[in-house]
């Protein structure tokens, strides 16, 4: 009989299991920093290396393992992990993911996995009562909630219009998760067909607005499909009012989504039950259990109200798939998602909730919530420390203080520095971001691991340590050209400005002759006549102006924002770029009170600008803190 190259003797597999489980238990309690920093040359000179011809022995692996590979491995279920969206498994799911790899288990069909598929629907059905969705809601596990995201927008795409159209709107507040650009880019959505709104004084979605930008879109003969809200968005936790953006999305038809990835499983405790109020009414939820569910990496969750709509929108049988067809009451996941071969999620949920029981969970949440309020206390106690955002879910919004310093540019080079500074000590992480263009130090407080000793280690730490003199480390997320239209290629045949006259407009004084040169090339002049509408509120334009001769009023439907007058500059908010090419929609209307003369610089080359002219962008960055949040 010929052998197997690839067996391994049972007894031996017993004894490599057993030695990797314990490398594993003294990796996961060994006292070692969260985070190793180190280059991408120090990398391959420990692991860049051909295959080996013969093996090699577990103990050497083992050893390698240990010495080059898991001590660059980031720590997520670190107690003092505050960064980003933290994570911390349980065992028991590890366990499950070593049970599903080595069954080498595929989710995709009924008729070969029907207990892993069954789990799945198990936990399914768990999730669905928590969140009070009916028992024929459908759904499904996936890698996270950029997959999830992504499905839900292609599942709604297909069940309000079918082919795609030039016509249809996606809406999402600037506090949104970036999947939902990805996914909108991916699905072939232009850039004016997905509006950016802005947030109200909370970072929620402003359901006037909402309102506003739909029927704007309506009148011009466009159709609202998609609206993605969010409930516990990464910036500040912020969760989105459900109940009357439910109420706008069925008065126009739109599909309502929320992307409760990060905030879903509040809704087991009775304080997070109450905050997630509407979740229910939504068409289409997203959940993480990686995040606030405590599982291993991958395991997300995509929920849709009208169950049989995924089945519409993904089912496809080949005739190489014919013998698997299902029965009325199976189930092929295969027909629900994008993915054909599927690992099973679903056995690490169930085996961690049957060993710790939901009680456990629910408790593991509410800690987090405690922590992150205890924490909000401690910032306002603080006289180096200032809230920028009160705790809302688990995390807490702040920065410090330094005394004499006021200038925004200033603290954000000074606050960047710290987090660069604590980063490097490995003893904690936290992460950055911008509130109505405020650099702001965020504490995400999520592992069951953390105490209120790891919460006040981080923040005496950041309150007491001397904060190095470095360059800002803020980079805005703005990204390349994308392929303008011919509409931004007339500049080629429109008149261009003197470089006098540019140097004298203060937005570029500090610019060097090369990069005026730069400007010069980009941007043509246009005139104006009074009364001129330049940009009008909710129009998917994306020009930015600078104004050299004559005057101008920004206004909203309800009031007057400012008065322009020659020097300044407008249009900046939906020239940037929030992600993957989308933007706000014009939050304003400017009409021209004098005849005007403009510098308009196309969206595509602004945000070159933005990105290779540093005192350019600082200046931009310095008017959005002051007018985004008043708009």
């Amino acid at each position: 009989m010929e052998r197997d190259p690839l067996a391994v003797d049972p007894e031996v597999m017993r004894e490599l299991g057993y030695r990797t489980v314990d490398m594993l238990v003294d990796w996961l309690h060994a006292d070692e920093p969260l985070l190793r920093l180190t280059s991408r040359e120090e990398m391959e000179r420990r692991l860049s290396a051909p295959p080996p011809a013969a093996g090699e022995s577990f103990d050497e692996i083992l050893d390698r393992l240990g010495r080059d590979v898991l001590p660059f491995a980031t720590r997520l279920a670190h107690p003092r992990y505050f960064g980003f969206i933290p994570g911390s498994g349980t065992w028991p799911g590890a366990l499950a993911d070593f049970i599903v790899s080595a069954g080498n288990i595929d989710t995709s069909w009924w008729m070969g996995t029907a207990g892993p598929t069954q789990l799945e629907l198990t936990v399914v059905d768990w999730f669905k009562s928590w969140l009070g969705y009916p028992l024929d809601a459908g759904g499904l596990l996936l890698s996270g909630g950029s997959a999830a995201n992504m499905t839900a927008m292609a599942c709604a795409r297909e069940a309000l219009l079918g082919a795609m159209s030039d016509r249809v709107v996606i809406y999402l507040a600037d506090q949104a998760h970036s999947s939902l650009a990805r996914a909108a880019r991916i699905l072939g959505f232009r850039p004016e067909q997905v509006r950016v709104l802005p947030v109200d004084q909370q970072y929620r979605m402003r359901p006037v607005a909402l309102a506003a930008a739909m029927d704007a879109d309506v009148r011009s003969g466009r159709q609202p499909l998609f609206v993605a809200a969010v409930a516990g968005s990464t910036n500040t936790g912020a969760i989105d009012p459900l109940p009357e953006i439910s109420a706008i999305c069925r008065e126009r038809g739109a599909w309502l989504h929320v992307d409760a990835a990060y905030g879903g499983f509040a809704a087991l405790t009775e304080r997070g039950k109450g905050w997630l109020a509407g979740i229910e009414l939504a068409d289409s939820i997203t959940l993480d259990p990686h995040k606030w569910f405590y599982q291993p990496i991958e395991c997300g969750c995509l929920l849709v109200r009208s169950g049989y709509l995924l089945r519409d929108a993904f089912t496809i049988v080949p005739d190489y798939l014919k013998d698997i067809e299902t029965a009325d009451q199976e189930v092929n996941f295969s027909d629900l998602g994008m993915q054909l071969t599927r690992t099973c999620r679903a056995l690490k949920v169930w085996m961690s909730v049957s060993y710790f029981g939901t009680d456990a969970f629910r408790a593991a949440i509410d800690r987090s919530l405690d922590l992150a309020r205890l924490a909000q206390a401690r910032i306002e106690a603080s006289e180096t420390l200032e809230l920028l955002n009160p705790a809302t879910l688990g995390v807490v919004c702040f920065r410090r203080r330094f005394p004499g310093v006021a200038d925004e540019d200033d603290l954000t080079r000074r606050n960047g520095a710290l987090i660069e500074a604590l980063t490097e000590t490995g003893d904690g992480l936290v992460s950055s971001t911008r509130l109505h263009g405020r650099f702001a130090i965020r504490l995400c407080v999520l592992n069951h691991t953390s105490s209120w000793a790891d919460v006040e280690r981080v923040l005496s730490w950041l309150e007491q340590a001397q904060a190095p003199d470095k360059p800002d480390p803020d980079v805005p997320p703005l990204s390349r050209d994308r392929h303008p239209t011919v509409e931004e290629h007339m500049w080629l045949s429109r008149e261009r400005a003197p470089v006098a006259r540019l140097r004298a407009i203060p937005l570029f004084a500090d610019l060097s002759d090369e990069e005026l040169a730069r400007v010069r090339e980009a941007a043509w002049e246009a005139t104006m006549a009074t009364g001129d509408v330049i940009v009008r509120q909710w129009e998917p334009s994306r020009e930015f102006y600078v104004i050299l001769e004559g005057t101008a009023e920004a206004r909203t439907t309800d009031r007057v924002l400012n008065d322009l007058h020659p020097g300044e500059f407008f249009g900046e908010l939906a020239a940037l770029d929030w992600g993957a090419g989308f933007g706000y929609p014009r939050l304003a209307s400017v009409v021209a009170t004098s005849a005007m003369r403009l510098l308009v610089l196309p969206n595509g080359r602004f945000t070159s600008l933005m990105r290779q002219v540093p005192p350019f962008a600082e200046q931009v960055q310095r008017v959005v803190r002051e007018r985004l949040p008043r708009v």
